[in-house]
């Protein structure tokens, strides 16, 4: 695989993720297309590396995924708060602010 085959396919994945970030209101999917969003820019970082030669952009990347999983983690815990706060299906983003204390 190219350097250039590469950044194409991080490109469309980063795409794809800020779609998915201004088109929907569920949280869960915005969480989902923020984890596609930081993937994308961790495969830019795993490719720039390898194809410079330089030392450690995997250990990083590595990390990189670590901290998002800790987000989507933390973010997934406020979703599951609110939605048994509402005691309904999906939660919409919109809707988020009326369950503030």
């Amino acid at each position: 695989m190219t350097l250039a085959s590469t950044l194409l396919l991080s490109t469309v994945l980063f795409a794809i993720g800020l779609y998915g970030l201004l088109a929907r209101r569920n949280a869960i999917a915005i969480l989902i297309s923020i984890e596609l969003m930081v993937n994308a820019a961790s495969l830019n970082l795993v490719a720039f590396t390898r194809f410079r030669g330089l030392p450690g952009g995997q250990a990083l990347a590595a990390f990189l995924i670590a901290l998002t999983v800790a987000e989507i983690v933390v973010g997934l815990a406020i979703v599951i708060t609110l939605a048994r706060a509402r005691r309904e299906g999906g939660i919409d983003v919109d809707t988020a602010h009326e369950y503030r204390s």
